[in-house]
């Protein structure tokens, strides 16, 4: 408590004494000297009150400064893309705060995207659920759209703590719509998408997500160390993208076959993090994210390796160095490979990254493939 200011006043008796021609005279009357009250004032000593500057919203997934702080009024969005040639470009996630990445059959890749700062217009095309899809999104909650899929992983996904919305049920509002304003005309089943702010109309509890990850401070220098040109994520041909570092940016820039990897209107995928999480997969469609592995993350250009950990499908995991200390993530977008533990990872390195500029050096390329587990 800021202790209150308070002003004293002292009342002082004193005897008035007068002096006359170089001589002293007590004024009397009947041998009583006459009191006269003088009151003595202390000068007042203001404490300045204790001001309290309120920290901004910071945005659960990101990390960043939210300034209209709606990401902590409303729950996050995950919508089921789909991600074959017939589909892309594809709408929406690019602004996904999380992506995660994920084999299904064929060996193919899907992507299931996570919004809550932001809540495109429009996102996809939505395809259908699988089996590790509730277990990556057990901890995050809010709303699931997706297309429908086997009975076992409908039923697996409406036994996950989310709002699963499918197409049925997105009819009632038209939060799902076939050939979308504004996107290409494509053949069913390419040709469905999500209307962001329509399924927040379909209701979900309204509690924001929790964090996936950690991140450094806001003004944290630059990390230091290996530094990385582009790496290539060993997915199977025509689905193992590139991501080439912009300094300009501070963005990891996504490439598919050498061509930039954009979204319907043009926007290049650009996330600032990329985290390779090394996975086992029991069958296609089936990536255990429960358990742990080695983990790759990229940030400011280079690259920092380590081990996921996640005990409890409840819990988001968490990434920890080789000494047990967490590895920070940059404030801003994440995609996350949750590539098979065996495939490789092609990195091209450049020269290391200090706090003090660096002349070019000749960049290597290296291709490391961790052992299988």
């Amino acid at each position: 408590m800021t202790p209150r200011t308070r002003n004293i006043v002292i009342g002082v008796a004193v005897v008035v004494v007068i002096a006359v021609a170089g001589g002293v005279f007590a004024l009397s009357s009947g041998g009583d000297a006459k009191k006269q009250a003088a009151t003595s004032t202390i000068p007042t000593t203001t404490i300045p009150a204790t001001t309290t500057t309120k920290a901004p919203p910071i945005a659960p997934l990101t990390g960043l400064v939210d300034p209209s702080g709606e990401s902590l009024t409303r729950p996050a969005v995950s919508v089921k893309v789909e991600n074959t040639d017939q589909a892309r470009p594809q709408a929406g996630i690019d602004q996904a705060d999380v992506l995660y990445e994920e084999v299904v059959e064929g060996n193919i890749t899907r992507f299931v995207a996570i919004f809550n700062s932001q809540i495109p217009a429009v996102i996809g095309p939505v395809r259908s659920v699988r089996a590790e899809d509730p277990d990556i999104v057990w901890p995050i909650g809010g709303i699931f759209a997706y297309s429908g899929g086997a009975q076992v992983n409908v039923n697996a996904i409406n036994a996950a703590p989310v709002h699963a919305i499918d197409e049925s049920a997105a009819q009632a509002n038209g939060a799902m719509q076939r050939n979308a304003q504004g996107q290409p005309p494509r053949d069913a089943p390419h040709n469905l998408y999500a209307i962001g702010p329509k399924l927040l109309e379909l209701g979900a509890d309204p509690k924001p997500p929790p964090a996936l990850f950690q991140y450094l401070p806001a003004d944290a220098p630059p990390l230091t160390g290996t530094g990385v040109v582009s790496m290539r994520i060993g997915f199977i041909q025509g689905y193992d993208p590139t991501y080439t570092w912009d300094a300009g940016s501070k963005t990891w820039k996504r490439s598919q076959s050498g061509v930039p990897f954009s979204v319907v209107g043009g926007v290049q995928i650009a996330p600032t993090n990329v985290v390779v999480q090394f996975t086992q997969y029991a069958n296609e469609g089936e990536g255990q994210t429960v358990g742990q592995g080695d983990v790759w993350v990229f940030s400011d250009g280079v690259v920092r390796k380590g081990t996921w950990v996640r005990p409890d499908r409840t819990k988001p995991a968490k990434y920890v160095d080789a000494n047990g200390q967490p590895i920070l993530l940059r404030p801003g977008r994440t995609w996350v490979e949750l590539l098979p533990a065996d495939a490789p990872v092609d990195v091209v390195e450049g020269p290391p990254v200090t706090s003090v500029p660096i002349t070019a050096a000749p960049t290597t390329t290296t291709t490391t493939k961790p052992k299988k587990k």
